[in-house]
């Protein structure tokens, strides 16, 4: 994967030390730490900063797979996690800010699962689901399908940053939802191949990352708070509550979306990912409530805020992607940037 285009001054300055090997001869002093705060402190809203949102996910892809022609060591430099500190810091500042999450509620499965089940309910409104199904023409359909390969063809790895902090029955929820996501060992059926398979039956390229470059701010942004949560310790119960939260509003939905490819045409090779969800996800969702975040819940009280914040920023970001794409759409206008 090529690093993507800056879209400012964050982006520039950081593709700008990428292409050199860390420790060389750019200074990542106080005075670089400055600068990136004062700018991300002018940001008027990170969620939807270009700028921002790109680089703090090409920071994180470095903890991924990397780009061509930069050092694999720059992943661990210890200023260049300053420097991310400072976007995360804005990011998750953001979302606390206005992500309304539920209080009260006890540190028992069945009253955590509960209160995830309730957050995750339909809605009557619009969504994005029953327009690909009913409406969305090839175009926009393609487009839909590249918004989520910035996520679908890389599927389950930021969650699987939490398998090593977790114990017990929690651990093994995780463990038993990752497994099916990563095919239960044949290749041929991890979720991201057949997601590759779904791009490609559609004529669009499989490679991972390809269309960064297409992908507004808000799309990247829920991708980065899977990444945020998964990479530290700290947000353990968030990453939980997100992971339940994305299991309990995926099968109804991609039996919508396996719909609408149909309608439009397309063969069983092209919707076997959709089709696929349908099923897993109705058991994930089980899995991924009680046992996983339930459990933990019970396990660490203290979590369950965070296991609630987790599920609730999911639903936040989701419900603004959504938003962004039936608003473009509705408007005859792409809902990706110009390439």
């Amino acid at each position: 994967m090529k690093l993507p285009a800056p879209r400012g001054p964050l982006g520039t300055a950081l593709t700008d030390l990428l292409v050199h090997p860390p420790h060389g001869a750019h200074d990542l002093g106080d005075d670089v730490l400055a600068r990136w705060r004062d700018t991300v402190a002018a940001s008027a809203d990170p969620l939807a900063d270009d700028d921002l949102q790109l680089t703090l996910w090409t920071l994180y892809a470095l903890h991924y797979r990397g780009f061509e022609g930069v050092d694999d060591a720059w992943e661990w430099d210890p200023d260049l996690l300053r420097l991310r500190g400072v976007l995360e810091g804005a990011f998750e500042a953001a979302l606390r800010g206005r992500v309304p999450v539920p209080t009260g509620v006890p540190a028992e499965r069945e009253a955590v699962a509960g209160a995830l089940f309730a957050m995750t309910a339909p809605g009557p409104g619009p969504s994005v689901a029953r327009y690909v199904a009913k409406q969305a023409d090839a175009t926009q359909a393609g487009e839909f399908l590249v918004h989520r390969s910035i996520y679908q063809l890389m599927e389950a790895d930021p969650h699987t940053w939490a398998i090593p902090r977790l114990s017990g029955v929690p651990k093994a929820a995780l463990v038993e939802v990752q497994s099916d996501e990563y095919g239960g060992g044949r290749p041929e059926r991890m979720h991201s191949a057949l997601f590759a398979r779904t791009m490609r039956g559609a004529g669009l390229v499989d490679e991972y990352g390809y269309y960064v470059d297409r992908l507004p701010a808000v799309t990247l942004a829920a991708l980065n708070l899977m990444s945020l949560l998964g990479l530290h310790r700290r947000l353990r119960g968030a990453i939980a509550g997100h992971l339940a939260a994305f299991e309990m509003t995926s099968s109804l939905p991609n039996r919508l979306y396996g719909d609408g490819f149909r309608r439009l045409g397309h063969d069983a090779g092209t919707t076997e990912y959709f089709d696929e969800h349908v099923e897993a996800d109705a058991v994930h969702e089980q899995i991924a409530g009680r046992d996983l975040a339930g459990a933990l819940g019970e396990l660490e009280p203290e979590l369950v805020p965070d296991i609630l914040f987790g599920a609730a920023a999911c639903l936040y970001l989701d419900d603004l992607v959504g938003e962004h794409l039936l608003a473009a759409w509705s408007a005859g206008s792409s809902s990706l940037r110009a390439a």
